[in-house]
């Protein structure tokens, strides 16, 4: 089962850091449209939707790699203080009655969105040359379907957790910095930095 959960876990990740790559080709188009339109005078109509829809796919297709880190915001001042089993019968409770009603709602209704868009080839009405919309709007269900999945298997790990009392391991991925580790590293330890701040605050009488 652990071998399962990490599995979705990687494709979670190698989908979130696949359109990643969109903020560099965003970053590249607003730099270029900046020039061409104050220095060539010659601004494109499709910029802007260009842009907006880069920015959605990226936006909605990083939802089922945040869930697999659990990097979306939860209220951590009072969850930070529950058991693991407890934070995993809260988190049981959230993701049955919200979460799955929720994705299933979005994934439904952007299949009937991408079919009607499809269905007509729809494309940008606020400019005469606006790209068309249809490939866009496939991004939703097929957003919400990889973030249903990775859903599927939070609840399994909290299942696990309430079992067991410990949440199972996650995918390893990029980690903020460890701050023991880096006082490890710079040979640095708590009572230097305790000496450096009595210092500190023996010489602000004399400023």
């Amino acid at each position: 089962m652990q071998k399962l959960l990490l599995f979705v876990d990687k494709v979670s990740t190698w989908i979130g850091h696949a359109f990643s790559w969109l903020i560099v080709s965003l970053t590249l188009l607003i730099s270029w449209e900046v020039f061409s339109r104050y220095a060539l005078d010659h601004p494109h109509a499709w910029a802007f939707d260009a842009m907006i829809q880069m920015y959605g796919t990226l936006f909605m297709m990083a939802g089922a790699y945040t869930l697999a880190k659990n990097g979306h915001v939860r209220g951590d001042v009072v969850y930070g203080f529950f058991t693991p089993r407890a934070q995993a019968s809260l988190d049981l409770t959230l993701y049955i009655v919200f979460f799955i009603p929720g994705v299933v709602a979005l994934v439904w209704a952007g299949y009937t969105y991408a079919a009607e868009s499809w269905a007509i080839k729809e494309s940008s009405n606020i400019t005469a040359e606006g790209p068309p919309y249809y490939p866009f709007k496939t991004v939703i269900p097929l957003a919400g379907a990889f973030v249903l999945v990775q859903g599927i298997v939070e609840i399994i790990r909290c299942v696990i957790c309430i079992r067991q009392d410990e949440w199972p391991s996650r995918e390893a991925d990029v980690q903020e910095v460890d701050v023991d580790k880096l006082k490890e590293m710079v040979h640095v330890k708590d009572e230097d930095i305790q000496k450096l701040d009595a210092y500190v605050v023996r010489q602000e009488p004399h400023k």
